[in-house]
């Protein structure tokens, strides 16, 4: 599994063993509860690890830029992107408390540094940290004319925000025009990637931040998700 990693980012033998640390964690707290239902070796670091990172193959993380991952679950893409891009600063918003604890437990056993969890929903969290990151993204959380209104907010102008998606895409992104209209950016970039194995196809999509997002954005969840714009 090393030279998987390997194929897609320079990793030195420390990070390659604070990921398998991470993959063993994984699975035994996936045992006390729900974290993930892919257990075997080769699909979590096909489907969990090798995909997060993708995102480093669509921007440069080796400046010292501040990443924020909404929805992070057991840490995917924001915890494996820490490990290999130590100097970029992340802040996993991850709303379900048992989550929280899984990914402060990875951070402590693995000794991670400028990494921070919260506990709460995005459109709480966005009282504190309006236009503050550099780089927001999310995988697999909500649509993206839904996941745009909880994302676009929190990045500087000019900021990037990535979609991390799968097949669907493509119909995912004609129908989030409005969206990101609304929310003063654009899509400026598009990728697919194959996953090893024939295990899947990968879209990240890209937009920049154009200007400030209006303060009545993000809306209340049960709104977003009944309205989206």
């Amino acid at each position: 599994m090393n030279e998987l990693i390997k194929s897609i980012v320079d990793a030195n033998e420390v990070q390659l063993e604070q990921l398998k640390k991470y993959y063993d964690i994984l699975i035994e707290e996936s045992n006390k509860y729900n974290l993930t239902a892919i257990k075997d070796l080769e699909e979590v670091y096909i489907k969990h690890f090798y995909d997060s990172l993708l995102l480093s193959k669509t921007t440069d993380l080796s400046k010292n830029v501040k990443l924020a991952d909404i929805g992070s679950g057991a840490g995917f893409p924001g915890l494996v992107l820490k490990i290999m891009f130590p100097n970029v600063s992340i802040t996993l918003i991850e709303p379900t408390l048992k989550r929280c604890n899984f990914l402060n437990l990875v951070i402590k056993e693995l000794d991670l540094k400028d990494i921070y969890v919260v506990n709460a929903r995005a459109e709480e969290y966005i009282k504190e940290k309006r236009e503050y990151f550099d780089i927001v993204t999310a995988r697999a959380v909500a649509p993206l004319n839904i996941l745009l209104e909880l994302s676009i907010p929190f990045l500087k102008q000019n900021g990037i925000f990535i979609a991390m998606k799968g097949s669907s895409a493509s119909t995912e992104l004609d129908e989030a025009k409005n969206a990101y209209k609304i929310l003063n950016a654009k899509v400026t970039e598009e990728y697919t990637f194959n996953l090893p194995k024939d295990l899947g196809i990968r879209k990240i999509i890209k937009f920049t931040k154009l200007g400030k997002t209006k303060d009545i954005y993000p809306r209340l969840y049960a709104k977003i998700k009944k309205q989206p714009l």
